[in-house]
């Protein structure tokens, strides 16, 4: 690995244009809740020149490191901006030419052929289109409806023709080239994935999901000529598009499903939370799937993203001129967390170190509520999802026994601390002394259920994130977000089935 630095820029604080073209060449950054550019890389150069049988003229930014040896092969990455960007705008919101500095590749960012958008000097991929399936889901208004035949959509050319240029400029790894999108950009990867997937050794976008009525026909049949792929899709929570909310989970779930049906992937993954990153890793048969949702970020890409890309997938992925998938060791590993649980409300499983355990009673939101003095009326204090005491004691490795009537119960912890709990009361002893916890225990199901908050925190220390009634308790910070939920919840309540994805058909 390179001796690399980050670079100070200047920042622009006052700036609202989405790509302001005074950065360009220059020190300027630009910050928007996660979405944050670099200083314009000294390294990256401007090319123009006709990539397409078409004769078109077309543009494109090469990064090539300082630490690639001309003698040697090397991988490539080709990256695809946004709408309203340009590929050196790509350049500079992502970390790929850091990650080339660092690991020894090259990054082509081409411009998309349309130059205008929504009346702006900035590029347009020509991606597909079609009515969604999902209630409300609608493609963007951007969208536009590409050939019958693929060959002929100029963008798709310009892909091919960016390859065979850098196959021909420099040595390049053919088993190790590698596509990239962000937003608009991801579409059009996913276009090209979904087609000439067999010339990759991996894909990955952020932002955009595609619309399920491209991935599927009417009767479940996948879509799809370029076959198995490893493929990474960064989904950031607060993301709307698609559209916000119920369809956006919808649509994000089956764009997943679409590549885990394709690779063979197993249905349960491993979890690893990381601060505001939330991955699931896929196995599969042929190719694997990473899945990344970013707790509380808007659309588009964070900086780190093709850093995580590259250090978890595309460093440890090459495909063989026989089509196959060679699975390399990857700069980081992809394995779940090594202690973790989660929960959620309504569900009679659970989550515990990347496997589904059935729980002996089923997982119930509780309200703390505040009503006395208050003529009748209440105030909820706090809500808390309530599992039963022999979930606590399996993932505690505890001593669990209950009184003949199950009304109480006690508990000893692998430390040696002694808890006993009564139905009805709030209170917990620990080794003789009173403490309160979040909510008063239940009973139901002839057993005890308590706060799962309560317990994780204020006996281990633990992180418990709670997000949409589903509750993930781990030894280190972690942020649980909205599309990690609901891949859990999915999970827990077909006890790991998933039959929806098992039904899909799948036919080249």
């Amino acid at each position: 690995m390179a001796n690399w630095t980050l670079r100070a820029g200047t920042p622009d604080d006052d700036n609202r244009d989405y790509l302001p073209e005074r950065i360009y060449g220059s020190d300027i950054v630009v910050n928007e809740n996660g979405n944050n550019s670099q200083p314009y890389p000294e390294l990256l150069k401007e090319y123009t020149g006709v990539l397409t049988p078409d004769g078109k003229t077309d543009t494109w930014y090469e990064y090539v490191p300082s630490t690639v040896d001309p003698s040697q092969k090397v991988p490539l990455v080709i990256s695809l901006h946004g709408g309203m960007m340009t590929g050196w705008g790509q350049a500079i919101y992502t970390s790929w030419t850091m990650m080339a500095e660092a690991h020894g590749f090259i990054v082509a960012f081409p411009n998309a052929s349309e130059k205008r958008v929504w009346g702006i000097e900035w590029g347009k991929w020509h991606f597909d289109n079609a009515p969604g399936d999902a209630e409300h889901e609608a493609p963007p208004p951007e969208a536009t409806i590409p050939p019958e035949n693929i060959m002929e959509n100029h963008d798709v050319r310009i892909i091919l023709g960016l390859i065979d240029r850098m196959k021909s400029k420099y040595r390049i790894d053919e088993e190790r080239i590698y596509l990239q999108g962000m937003s608009m950009g991801n579409l059009m990867t996913a276009l090209f994935s979904r087609n000439f997937g067999y010339l990759l050794a991996g894909a990955a976008g952020s932002g955009c999901s595609t619309f399920t009525s491209l991935l599927y026909e009417e009767d479940g049949i996948i879509k799809n000529k370029g076959g198995h792929l490893p493929v990474w899709q960064s989904r950031p929570e607060t993301n709307d598009i698609p559209p916000a909310g119920p369809e956006s989970l919808y649509v994000n779930k089956y764009n997943r499903y679409y590549w885990m049906k394709i690779n063979g992937c197993k249905p349960i993954p491993q979890i690893s939370i990381i601060g505001e990153d939330n991955m699931a890793f896929f196995e599969g048969e042929q190719s694997d799937v990473v899945y990344l949702d970013i707790k509380n970020r808007d659309h588009g890409q964070t900086l780190d993203d093709a850093a995580l890309v590259w250090n978890y997938l595309f460093s440890g992925t090459r495909r063989k001129a026989d089509g196959s998938i060679v699975r390399e060791k990857s700069n980081i590993e992809r394995k779940g967390d090594a202690f973790a649980f989660a929960v959620a409300t309504d569900c009679s499983n659970a989550w515990f170190n990347n496997r589904i355990v059935p729980m002996t009673a089923t997982a119930l939101k509780w309200q703390k509520l505040k009503y006395h003095g208050l003529n009748g009326g209440q105030h909820v204090r706090g809500e808390y999802c309530m599992v039963p005491l022999s979930l606590l004691a399996t993932v505690f490795d505890a001593e669990l026994t209950y009184s003949e009537d199950t009304l109480t119960a006690k508990m000893t912890l692998k430390d040696g601390r002694k808890l006993q709990f009564a139905r009805g009361s709030i209170g917990c002893v620990i080794d003789d002394r009173l403490r309160s916890m979040y909510c008063e225990a239940l009973h139901r199901e002839g057993q005890l259920l308590v706060s799962v908050e309560w317990f994780a925190r204020y006996l281990f220390n633990l992180t418990a994130s709670e997000c949409d009634n589903v509750v993930y308790v781990t030894d280190h910070f972690a942020e649980l977000s909205a599309n990690m939920a609901d891949l859990i919840r999915d999970l827990l309540a077909s006890g790991g089935d998933l039959l929806d994805y098992q039904e899909l058909n799948f036919k080249k």
